[in-house]
């Protein structure tokens, strides 16, 4: 690659005294570190459709209302967490409150949460993130050290806007200063050649166009982001007529479909000889809840232990609705889901 000339990123914005509003009104201008994943399709939080929405202020990417304590307690973390990283590595944080842009690409944006000064007198960046206990596994792969690909792509993208060449990120998952993971990427400037190409195609072919991107997602993401867009279902509106596209679509859910079935038919077979052979063991037991011992080599233990579960039957729920009404309103909640399902008959039986 040709020799890197260094250029200084412009300032969008200083953020110091921007509201949410209008801060949120300026990372509309362009693409932010946290919007590459979805553009790269390796977001496990939204789709390319949902950035889509929120940067034309269609609809809000993020599920404020669902998700309020987890957002507002990473910003209340975010200095503590700082501190902690200069403790363990000895190096200076500090805060540029501004809002920067791309000098060549003015629609990548970054507003990075602190910077370090290295012993060598360079700068890197440094990105906070809290997650729970559970989720401290997403730093690692196959034992080894590894940064979220969908937060690799956040850091990458602020080298490329800073034209910085070091990124650390410290993430704490507990609450005492050694449950933090800490990790450091150098900059890869061919990823952030075509990191940059799919972002400008991204910027030029949907929003300055205003055309949709195509839902390319996993199932799941592509449904939870309809429920977002269209709400609760009408059932006014009229049906739509098949199209070539969605007709070829439905053949290959069909086809899927009927080769689960047979899955799920030899699963069901199989189910059925595991429970019977259960039985006969559950029946060896007799009184007992356990059994051990060692065969071929290996030591085996089969446990039959009880389990209590405390619950309220669908009969008693309805005497709760009858005799308590005012109770059943205040505690229960009604949920609306979609059922979704295709079914087929002769042409000439559907006229």
């Amino acid at each position: 690659m040709p020799e890197h000339i260094r250029r200084e990123p412009k300032v969008l914005v200083s953020t110091e005294a921007l509201t949410e509003q209008e801060w949120l009104t300026y990372r509309r201008q362009g693409i932010g570190g946290s919007d590459v994943a979805a553009i790269l399709g390796i977001s496990p939080f939204r789709t390319a459709r949902d950035l889509y929405d929120d940067k034309l202020n269609i609809a809000s990417a993020v599920d404020d209302a669902g998700n309020w304590v987890a957002l507002e307690m990473g910003h209340l973390l975010e200095p503590l967490v700082a501190q902690i990283f200069t403790k363990k590595t000895g190096l200076e944080v500090f805060q540029i409150k501004k809002m920067f842009q791309h000098p060549q690409y003015p629609f990548m944006l970054a507003d990075v949460d602190y910077f370090v000064r290295l012993p060598n007198g360079k700068i890197a960046l440094l990105e906070i993130k809290t997650t729970n206990y559970n989720a401290k596994d997403h730093w690692w792969k196959d034992d080894e050290e590894y940064v979220p690909i969908y937060y690799e792509t956040q850091g990458r993208h602020y080298m490329a806007v800073m034209d910085i060449d070091e990124i650390f990120y410290c993430c704490l998952y507990g609450n005492n200063e050694d449950e933090v993971i800490i990790r450091h990427l150098y900059r890869d400037r061919e990823y952030e050649q075509e990191m940059i190409y799919l972002e400008r195609e991204f910027w030029h072919d949907h929003i300055l166009t205003r055309i949709p991107p195509p839902y390319t997602e996993d199932g799941s993401l592509i449904l939870e982001s309809l429920r977002r867009r269209l709400g609760a279902a009408d059932k006014t509106i009229p049906a739509i007529q098949l199209d070539n596209d969605l007709s070829a679509t439905m053949l290959r859910y069909l086809r899927l479909q009927e080769q689960k079935q047979q899955v799920e038919t030899r699963v069901k077979t199989l189910d059925t000889e595991m429970q019977r052979l259960k039985g006969q063991m559950v029946a060896k037991l007799g009184g007992s809840y356990m059994a051990m011992g060692e065969y071929g080599g290996t030591q085996y233990t089969i446990s039959y232990n009880p389990v209590s579960r405390t619950g309220i039957t669908k009969d008693n729920l309805q005497k709760l609705k009858l005799l308590h009404p005012d109770i059943y309103d205040e505690y229960v909640t009604v949920s609306e889901s979609r059922r979704f399902s295709i079914k087929a008959k002769a042409a000439d039986e559907a006229a």
